[in-house]
């Protein structure tokens, strides 16, 4: 299943929310809706700085994580960046990709 690194950043209502729940609430709420989805959860950390949260997710693709993150964004208590992550046999998948690409001026 494709891995998705997810950056999680709480808007005021979401703090307030957080605050009023506990952490260990919110983690199972997004496992719940996570695996609803078909994905899986496999870290799911809190964080200081501009980012409040970091998970590692797999979704079944890029079409179930998206319908994610806009759920999640739609709600008005987070903002989300999705990274899609590649595993090394991927890399090395792509590495030997035939390319066609001219850089400027080559």
């Amino acid at each position: 299943m494709p891995k998705y690194l997810l950056e999680v950043s709480y808007t005021l209502e979401g703090i307030k929310g957080l605050r009023a729940e506990g952490g260990s609430a919110r983690v199972a709420a997004v496992t719940a809706a996570t695996e609803a989805a078909g994905g899986k959860i496999e870290a799911f950390y809190f964080a200081f700085g501009d980012k409040d949260a970091y998970l590692i997710v797999d979704y079944p693709d890029a079409v179930t994580a998206a319908s994610a993150v806009l759920a999640v964004t739609a709600a008005g208590g987070a903002k989300v960046r999705t990274v899609v992550l590649l595993t090394p046999a991927e890399v090395d998948a792509g590495v030997r990709m035939e390319s066609t690409y001219r850089p400027p001026g080559g």
